[in-house]
């Protein structure tokens, strides 16, 4: 820590820690934001207290960051180019990071204040587009600059697809439930049940079941949202401070010979499928190391990559034996074969060159792709807790406000096991998604099935919220970042 303030400064190293602590915030909100989503069933069908349904759903939050990998966060962070990354000056990287984080902060305490389960999702992601844009548009670059647009456009259909998926799936569930169980009392709603048979609480296996399953959506809720938080903390310290976070700064010789052997091992493939490759590879080009420092690299230069990512690790037993700039040259090389290997998995070669290549992308970018512990402990800390206050708002929107009727257990166990589901697997394949819109759908998909109808006021709302808060956080961050450099320039 000393080393760090040292080579930052003092002064640098107060802004970094103070962004550091907006992410932290951001997460709070993020915990009693989304986290209502997850409870909300449990609590409106009785199946458990609001106060033990909280603080369970805070706990398996926390266990689901801990777990549940880093695919989704670098996915946030490479929502940015890695030449923006590693290219822009301190100042400039200083206002980008608290544009965002102060659009996204805005943004998720507003629409938490008027109870509109907003996607705490696509605030974030407009958020960092906005910066992004902004950024190539301050100077004068096309708009891929500054925003990696092939990744974005996969992540805006995931968040777009998500919540329709959640809908009929969530309707068709129900269905289902209905038609195995007709006449079961886990089609009552509370309220009926307590008039029937004066019980408040759901049937054993419809209780369990309900709590199993929030319990998931809190699971999940961790392992996709939580990966979020990371990401965006190791987009602070890559783009605040590079020279200790770009590359895995703990990594051992083991990790780095295992990283130069994953890129001859790419290497080798390339070579065995050169006749396959030879639209996205120019093979003609000479496969030679570049002596002097690649500040930009592309497909076609992908043999010349990888021969001088070679050199530079061969030259190394432990990162701290590189300077700034080749910790960021070397990061850069990393990503940018990890990049073309990406786009070569598309394409038809032969099942076993496909399953070796995406073990060596794995090995590859181990020490590129990483969060040091505190990162991963803190925003579990942060999400967890986040849950435990806060939540009547959103709650009470998702339990009585979307259908005209009151909640059955069925419906709650339906919308769960949905949410649950859709999360997780998302969070498996490293795709973010909104909780909030999963399951929100989930729950008016469940009304619909049921006959009950919406309740058309908070749906519009609802939709409105979906509509507008990517543009609008994507303006809110971007003006703010063109603003300040404006002041400061």
């Amino acid at each position: 820590m000393l080393e760090m303030i040292n080579g930052l400064g003092l002064w640098w190293f107060i802004g970094l820690a103070l962004a550091v602590l907006f992410v932290l915030t951001y997460e709070f909100i993020n915990g009693f934001h989304d986290t209502a989503n997850a409870v909300a069933t449990v609590i409106y069908t009785k199946a458990m207290p609001a106060n033990m349904a909280v603080v369970a759903s805070g706990m398996f939050n926390f266990a689901g960051v801990m777990l549940g990998g880093l695919g989704v966060a670098y996915a946030i962070v490479h929502l940015l180019p890695i030449d923006l990354l590693l290219g822009m000056d301190s100042s400039q990287g200083l206002v980008m990071v608290f544009s965002l984080l102060f659009s996204a902060i805005v943004w998720n305490l507003g629409t938490w204040y008027f109870g509109i389960p907003a996607s705490s999702s696509h605030t974030l992601i407009g958020s960092i587009l906005g910066v992004g844009g902004a950024y190539a548009w301050i100077n004068d670059q096309p708009l891929s600059q500054g925003i990696n647009v092939g990744k974005a456009i996969d992540i805006m259909l995931s968040l777009i697809v998500s919540p329709t998926l959640g809908f009929i799936i969530a309707a068709g569930l129900l269905l289902a439930l209905k038609r195995v169980w007709r006449g079961s009392k886990i089609h009552k709603t509370p309220e009926e049940r307590l008039l029937v048979d004066g019980k408040k609480h759901p049937p054993f296996w419809a209780r369990l079941t309900l709590v199993a399953s929030a319990m998931g959506v809190s699971f999940v809720h961790g392992s996709n949202d939580g990966q979020k938080g990371i990401g965006l903390v190791m987009l602070v310290l890559i783009c605040m401070a590079p020279a200790y976070f770009a590359l895995d700064m703990g990594s051992r010789p083991y990790d780095i010979d295992r990283t130069q052997d994953a890129n001859r091992r790419i290497t080798e493939i390339y070579q065995r499928n050169q006749y396959q490759l030879a639209g996205l590879i120019d093979f003609q080009r000479s496969a030679k190391v570049n002596h002097e420092p690649v500040t930009h690299c592309e497909a076609g230069d992908a043999m010349s990559a990888m021969a001088t990512l070679d050199d530079r690790l061969g030259k190394v037993r432990s990162y701290d034996g590189l300077s700034l700039e080749e910790r960021r040259e070397v990061r850069r090389l990393l990503l940018c074969v990890d990049d073309t290997a990406r786009k070569v998995a598309k394409l038809p070669l032969p099942s076993k060159e496909l399953t070796d290549l995406a073990k060596w992308r794995k090995d590859l970018t181990a020490t590129a792709e990483y969060a040091p512990t505190w990162v991963i402990v803190s925003i579990a800390l942060a999400l967890g807790c986040g849950t435990m206050v806060g939540w009547r708002r959103i709650v009470h929107t998702v339990g009585e406000k979307i259908g005209s009727s009151g909640m059955t257990y069925s419906q709650g166990i339906a919308a769960q096991i949905t949410a649950a589901t859709s999360i997780g697997i998302a969070s498996l394949t490293g795709m973010p998604v909104s909780t909030t819109h999963i399951l929100s759908s989930a729950v008016a998909g469940t009304m619909v099935a049921n006959g009950s109808g919406l309740q058309s006021q908070t749906i519009k709302t609802i939709l409105i919220a979906w509509a507008l808060t990517l543009p609008l956080t994507m303006v809110l961050s971007g003006g703010l970042f063109i603003l300040s450099n404006a002041l400061l320039g």
